[in-house]
């Protein structure tokens, strides 16, 4: 960040103090000082004090000072006044608030980050992302993923922003961002000619490197490829929706591709009183509900097997006959043949609507 933005604050307070005003850099480096000869002074004996006051004001050989917020071990800035007396103190912490501010304004307007989190947020005009795009040296047309990380359990502390941090370290082109209240969200620039296998391959090890004694603790979502910075939203969103579907109807993935989601994005987005009628359309003779866990593990098993009488039989370990008296206990009680290609797709979206009303709360 430019010392101009801090010697520029610095400067307005030497009409209502005559005590002098600085910042130091986490060097330890005077970078602006409302005496100008002050400038560029090497202060690094100082340093491991302000650490440890954390935050506070510290008195140092005739001198205040004061870290800025955002202290985490180590400070970034810290503002100093001269003078370690109660005017001294006053005059250091006023400066900080005013510095600080000044801080934040220049990181909203200059930060990568903050940028990136504006378009994800929806909060920047299309019309404003290619110009600043082009202030801030961030190139626009290039692929780029998008995840969402959840952890399992929203009892659960967030996610540990650090790894991800970690496993992708080039800030200028790779961005890991907080929001919410525990998501985090991953901008990962891709290569040239990059497919949703090579997404996948990335959000895998990040659910990977997130495990605790090898249990998953995370769900990953993945958006579509942006290919612009505009479709960023578009693709953070579908991430969103990603984990959302697949935890109502893809229990066992923690891994899930927006574009994978299949019939159940469509349930998804269905107003619930329409998938209620829906349900008492199909089962006029009977509910869902009249069907036993054995019946609705046979269904089950018929569907993953593609509808094939034999090979259900050969995995469920009964003979076939009795997997054919099975499919017509079903057919009485629902009306439905799933042996019909037609009556087992219909089937198998009631199964998944009532999945969806569950989740919701909504026994149907």
């Amino acid at each position: 960040m430019s010392g101009r933005i801090f010697q520029n604050v610095v400067l307005q307070f030497k009409e209502t103090t005559d005590r002098t005003i600085g910042v130091i850099d986490a060097e330890g480096t005077v970078i602006a000082c409302s005496e100008l000869t002050g400038i560029g002074k090497k202060w690094s004996k100082y340093l491991s004090a302000i650490n440890a006051a954390e935050g506070d004001c510290v008195a140092l050989e005739g001198k205040t000072f004061k870290a800025l917020p955002g202290w985490g071990g180590h400070f970034d800035y810290a503002v100093f006044a001269s003078g370690d007396d109660s005017v001294g103190r006053t005059v250091c912490a006023m400066a900080a608030v005013a510095l600080n501010s000044a801080k934040n304004y220049y990181e909203e307007k200059h930060d990568k980050g903050s940028f990136i989190k504006n378009i994800i947020s929806d909060n920047i005009l299309i019309s404003d992302i290619y110009m600043r795009a082009k202030e801030l040296h961030v190139a626009a047309e290039v692929p780029r993923a998008v995840s969402v990380i959840r952890p399992l359990d929203e009892r659960d502390d967030s996610v540990p922003l650090d790894v991800i941090q970690n496993m992708f370290p080039d800030r200028q082109v790779d961005f890991v961002l907080s929001v919410g209240d525990a998501d985090v969200a991953l901008i990962h620039q891709m290569n040239e000619g990059a497919t949703g296998k090579d997404m996948e391959k990335v959000a895998v090890q990040i659910e990977d490197a997130l495990r605790v004694d090898g249990e998953s603790r995370v769900f990953v979502g993945i958006g579509t490829m942006a290919m612009h910075l505009r479709d960023l939203a578009k693709s953070y969103k579908e991430a969103q929706i990603a984990i959302e579907v697949g935890k109502v109807f893809d229990t066992e993935r923690y891994v899930i591709n927006y574009e994978n989601l299949g019939i159940g994005r469509l349930i998804y987005q269905l107003p619930t009183t329409l998938c209620e009628m829906f349900l008492q359309e199909v089962f006029k003779k009977n509910p869902i509900d009249a069907l036993d866990q054995e019946t609705l593990f046979t269904i089950y098993k018929f569907f993953e097997n593609n509808l094939n009488v034999s090979e259900t039989a050969r995995k469920l370990f009964v003979h076939r006959n009795t997997l054919v008296y099975r499919l017509e206990k079903i057919k009485k009680l629902t009306g439905l043949d799933l042996r019909e290609f037609d009556d087992a797709i219909t089937f198998k979206v009631a199964l998944m609507v009532k999945k969806y009303l569950t989740s919701r709360g909504i026994d149907a």
